[in-house]
C-alpha cells in the first residue's frame, strides 16, 4: 500500500479512457501506427502536452514533485482532465514538495463551538461534518435519527464515532440502507482517492486504506479504477428502518478549519410537500424527543 500512495497512477487511468480521435491527434502523426492499448499512448499524450515521452513517463510513475505547474497543466488540457481530477493532480505535485517524508499521524481537528451551534440549529436538516478519511466527526441530532443504522454499526470507533467508508464496504447492512449501494461505494473510494492526493503521507488514512483494501473486494476494484471526486452532491436514496423509504437532496460545503484539515459540512434535505419531507418531519420529532430526554436535568 505504500508504493500505491507514492504512485498515485490516475495520470495512466484516464489516459486509458481518452478517445484519440483525429482532431486531437493532428499533431501527434508522428507517433500515429497500429493500436494495442486502448485510449492514448504515452507518446501520444507526451507530444499533446508538449513534453517528451520520457519526461511523461516519469510524470506518471508519480516522479512529479519538481514539476513545474504550466506542465502540469498542459498535461491536464492534453488528458482532458475534469476539475477534480486537475485539483488532485496539483494537490500531488504539492504534497510531493514538502520537505517532510516520514508517514505521520494527523491529530483530530476539534469543531468549534460555533459549528456544533450551527448543526443543532437545523432542525429540519440532516447535517453533519465529515473530514478527509470520512470520519463524522460532529452532526445535529437529526443526522443521528437519519443514518441510525451507521451511527450504531460495529464499524464506529470506541468513541461511537462512525466512519462512512468503513460503514459502507464492511457492514453488510449498507446494502440495505442506501438504496444506490454501488453508487455510494464509488464516490467514497472517489472521495478517499481525493483525500490521498492532499495528504499522501498520512497515516491515519493509509491504515483505513489498507484495512478496506484487505477487507473488501469491492473496495479494491473500485481504489484501482483511480477515480477522483473532490465534493459530493446530489439525491440520495435510503431505506430507514424506522420511517421507511427516504429519498433526500445532499449538498457539501467546504468547512475552513485550522492547518491543513478538509472537512466538509453535509446537509440533507427533503423536497417540500413530498412523503419523503412527512417522514423527515417523523425522525425530527423522534430526534428532539430522544435529545430532550437525554439532556441533564438543571
Amino acid at each position: 500500500m505504500r508504493g500505491e500512495f507514492r504512485r498515485q497512477p490516475v495520470l495512466a487511468a484516464v489516459q486509458a479512457r481518452q478517445r484519440p480521435g483525429e482532431d486531437r491527434l493532428r499533431a501527434a502523426h508522428a507517433v500515429r501506427s497500429r493500436r494495442r492499448v486502448p485510449g492514448l499512448r504515452r507518446e501520444e499524450v507526451a507530444v499533446l502536452a508538449g513534453v517528451s515521452t520520457e519526461w511523461y513517463t516519469r510524470l506518471e510513475k508519480g516522479h512529479i514533485g519538481g514539476v513545474s505547474e504550466d506542465v502540469l497543466d498542459a498535461v491536464a488540457r492534453a488528458l482532458r482532465l475534469d476539475d477534480d481530477e486537475r485539483a488532485y493532480l496539483f494537490d500531488l505535485a504539492r504534497s510531493s514538495r514538502r520537505a517532510r517524508r516520514t508517514p505521520s499521524r494527523r491529530g483530530d481537528v476539534e469543531v468549534p463551538p460555533r459549528v456544533r451551534w450551527l448543526l443543532d440549529s437545523m432542525t429540519m436538516s440532516s447535517a453533519f461534518v465529515r473530514d478527509g478519511r470520512t470520519d463524522i466527526v460532529a452532526g445535529n441530532p437529526l443526522a443521528r435519527a437519519v443514518f441510525a443504522p451507521m451511527f450504531d454499526s460495529a464499524t464506529a470507533d470506541e468513541r461511537g464515532r462512525p466512519n462512512l467508508a468503513r460503514y459502507i464496504f464492511l457492514d453488510v447492512g449498507a446494502r440495505d440502507f442506501f438504496v444506490d449501494w454501488d453508487a455510494a461505494c464509488a464516490a467514497t473510494a472517489a472521495l478517499l482517492r481525493a483525500e490521498a492526493g492532499r495528504e499522501p503521507r498520512d497515516r491515519a488514512l493509509r491504515e483505513l486504506v489498507g484495512e478496506l483494501s484487505a477487507r473488501s473486494p469491492e473496495f479494491r476494484d473500485r481504489w484501482a479504477a483511480h477515480d477522483v471526486l473532490m465534493r459530493h452532491d446530489g439525491v440520495k436514496r435510503l431505506r430507514h428502518p424506522d420511517a421507511g423509504h427516504l429519498e433526500l437532496t445532499f449538498q457539501s460545503l467546504d468547512l475552513p478549519l485550522p492547518g491543513r484539515a478538509v472537512h466538509d459540512l453535509v446537509v440533507y434535505t427533503a423536497e417540500p410537500g413530498t412523503a419523503s419531507e412527512d417522514r423527515l418531519k417523523l425522525l425530527a420529532s423522534w430526534a428532539a424527543t430522544r435529545s430532550r430526554a437525554t439532556r441533564p436535568t438543571p
